[in-house]
């Protein structure tokens, strides 16, 4: 899948991601710094109905957050492994346990740990065309 977004049409393209992903996936958010990873995970929860405040786990490395689907309960992780520097440090912090929980994962700054994912992960690819416009890829791996 690939699309071009914007600001006003960002709920829409993430409704069409959800389609793609299926259930309970591990999604590895790329992108540069500025390109609009959070803004994006943002946006995935909002279509999945989460009503926690989302932010960026740049500090906690990992946020958890609860929604309803179809009358279940069900948990969503979102991790930001941008401050980790190796494998080892990632797992201390939980990273793999969430990776493996068979919950939905959003984790921004996957390069910091490439080797931890799961076979068959989804890869969104996120580029900075102008102030206003990004494009996104989504690829399995």
């Amino acid at each position: 899948m690939q699309a071009t977004f914007t600001l006003n049409t960002i709920q829409e393209v993430a409704q069409q991601c959800w389609a793609w992903l299926g259930e309970n996936p591990v999604v590895a958010l790329h992108g540069d710094m500025g390109a609009g990873k959070t803004t994006f995970v943002h946006a995935l929860c909002d279509v999945k109905g989460v009503e926690d405040a989302v932010s960026s786990p740049t500090f906690s490395i990992i946020n958890e957050y609860g929604y309803t689907e179809n009358g279940e309960m069900k948990l969503m992780y979102h991790l930001d492994l941008y401050r980790l520097n190796s494998e080892e440090e990632a797992i201390r912090a939980g990273v793999e346990d969430c990776l493996y929980s068979k919950q939905t994962c959003l984790v921004e700054w996957p390069e910091r740990a490439p080797q931890l994912f799961p076979p068959n992960s989804w890869h969104i690819y996120i580029d900075l065309l102008n102030n206003d416009s990004r494009r996104l890829r989504i690829e399995r791996k």
